[in-house]
Parts: structure tokens; C-alpha cells; sequence
């Protein structure tokens, strides 16, 4: 049996900027009105290696604050540290708008993207992703907006979350430049990208992969009474207990070790919790206790 690379390389995801860590910090829990906590987190989160900051126009309402309250408290951290900025590679997300949902037209993506701009402080973003498909949207208008902003100096490159392969070709057809990211749900919980063609394709195309959710929302991490997660749980636990890690540290682990090299966004907000994801690098398994994890995610053998 052949034991399993855990990679841990960065890797340039876009020219001139800071190499990209193998973990990325996910800020759909980003919140309060606290500068000093929210400073001390993306700190500490630096201090762990972490130079990709992930976050969202839409990161706000599900934490009882306002559309845009995410991006906005860490364009105040930016604000009383600006070192942070040039030390990271800033990412974010435009296209769902509550009560539409989806809005990817021309005139809404470049207004999405200019008052991100404005919540975040900057100047630029990084990696500017569509967040969901519009489609009512067709993609050579996506495309236009993206290249607008592109050309404007306003993002420095483009990605997509939650496409399929063919939205992704259809986009990547009309733009005159490459698309650099893709950002699926994806841990031992929810395997689905491993059979819908996202993981190929990234391969294929030389996507970086931005893996949301690695903890699968934090269920990997309670009490379950569901066989299927209880399953998938016992095989993390085993794999934990013979490298004296915890099991989230697997977990994140399990899906660094797929060939397209993705990146886990970890979405805790407690430091303590983020330093210990680097404990992923330490684990050592092979390709049967891989597989064993994943047969127990799919709840039946692999064919």
C-alpha cells in the first residue's frame, strides 16, 4: 500500500502576488464588532501560514448581522493594520443578492464588486469569484463584467464557486483570460465533487481548488446518530488516534491528499482551533484508510 502525500506545498496562483498556502482562512464566520478579536484572528490565522483570506459580499445575514458586515470588519482590521493586506491574497465573492438570489448581469456584478471594494478598504481584489450561476445570466455577459473589472485595475483575477464543469467552460469560452479558481463544497462528508467532473476538470485546466465547508459545516465535529456520519467519523477517529491528532486535523488532510491539491478554507473563528489545522501536515496514512473514509462517506463499497 502506498502512504498517502499530504501536500503541503504554496503554490502562485496569481502572478506577483504572495504564494498561496495549502490552507486558506473561510470568513463566512466572520463577525462582531470587535477589531481587536477580528485582528487577532486573521493574525493568528497569518501567524499559522495561512495567506489566503476567503470571504464574501454575502457573508453577514446568516450571522444575524448586514449583507456586506463580513467584508466590511475585516476592511476595518485592514484599516488599523494595513500591513496585512500586502502579506495575503485577498479573495471574495459577488452574484447572490437575498430575495433574487442569483444576479451575475453585467451592471450588478461590476456594482458588487466596486462596493466590496469599498467595504474591504482596498484598492483591489485579488481573486474575485462569481459565488453561484446566474442563469438568467449568459456567461459572455459574465465574462464582459469580469473583464471590465479586470481591465479597470479592480481585480486582479477571476475565479468561480459552486459551477458545474460545463458553466465553467461555457464562462472560460468568452473570457479573454484564464480563469484561476474553483470553489466546490468538499470534505468526507460531501464527496460530490469527486464524481461530478469539478476535481477533473480543475486538473485539467490547472484550477486552483478552494475547498468550502471541509468540516462539513462543523458536523464532522458533533454528536451524530446518522449511521453514514457516524461511519465517516469512526474512520477519521482511527486515523486521528494512530497519529495523536485531532479529527478535524484528518479530515482537512483527507482532502489535501487529492491530486488537484485542494485547499481546505477553514472556517473557524477561534485561533486555537486555526493553529491546530496545521496539524493536518503531520498525519500519516495510506491509500487504503483514503479510501476507507470515502467508502464510508458513499454508505456502500466502491464498484
Amino acid at each position: 500500500m502506498n502512504n498517502i502525500i499530504v501536500y503541503k506545498e504554496y503554490r502562485t496562483v496569481i502572478q506577483d502576488l504572495p504564494p498561496v498556502s495549502p490552507l486558506g482562512l473561510g470568513m463566512w464566520r466572520y463577525r462582531g464588532s470587535n477589531i481587536d478579536d477580528a485582528h487577532y484572528l486573521a493574525e493568528s490565522a497569518l501567524e499559522s501560514g495561512i495567506t489566503l483570506f476567503d470571504t464574501a459580499d454575502v457573508y453577514g445575514p446568516d450571522n444575524g448581522e448586514p449583507f456586506g458586515a463580513a467584508e466590511a470588519l475585516f476592511g476595518r482590521v485592514l484599516k488599523v493594520a494595513p500591513t496585512l493586506r500586502d502579506q495575503i491574497v485577498l479573495a471574495t465573492k459577488g452574484g447572490i443578492v437575498p430575495g433574487i438570489p442569483y444576479a451575475s448581469r453585467a451592471d450588478h456584478l461590476i456594482r458588487a464588486a466596486e462596493a466590496s471594494l469599498t467595504r474591504l478598504g482596498t484598492d483591489v481584489i485579488d481573486l474575485y469569484q462569481v459565488h453561484r450561476p446566474d442563469l438568467l445570466a449568459h456567461p459572455a455577459e459574465v465574462a464582459a463584467a469580469l473583464d471590465k473589472l479586470r481591465q479597470d485595475g479592480k481585480i486582479r483575477a477571476a475565479g468561480v464557486s459552486n459551477h458545474t464543469p460545463a458553466q465553467v467552460a461555457a464562462l472560460q469560452a468568452h473570457l479573454p483570460f484564464k480563469l484561476v479558481s474553483i470553489q466546490p463544497e468538499f470534505s468526507p462528508r460531501a464527496v460530490g465533487a469527486l464524481f461530478d467532473g469539478v476535481l477533473d476538470q480543475a486538473m485539467e485546466r490547472g484550477l486552483t481548488v478552494l475547498a468550502w465547508s471541509p468540516l462539513a459545516g462543523g458536523r464532522l465535529l458533533a454528536a451524530s446518530d446518522d449511521a453514514r456520519a457516524l461511519a465517516v467519523i469512526t474512520e477519521l477517529d482511527r486515523i486521528a488516534a494512530a497519529n495523536n491528532v485531532g479529527r478535524a486535523a484528518v479530515a482537512y488532510a483527507w482532502i489535501l491528499a487529492h491530486p488537484s491539491r485542494p485547499i481546505p478554507l477553514i472556517g473557524s473563528q477561534t485561533p486555537a482551533r486555526i493553529r491546530e489545522a496545521t496539524d493536518a501536515f503531520k498525519v500519516q496514512f495510506t491509500d487504503a484508510d483514503w479510501y476507507a473514509v470515502l467508502q464510508a462517506a458513499l454508505g456502500a463499497p466502491l464498484p
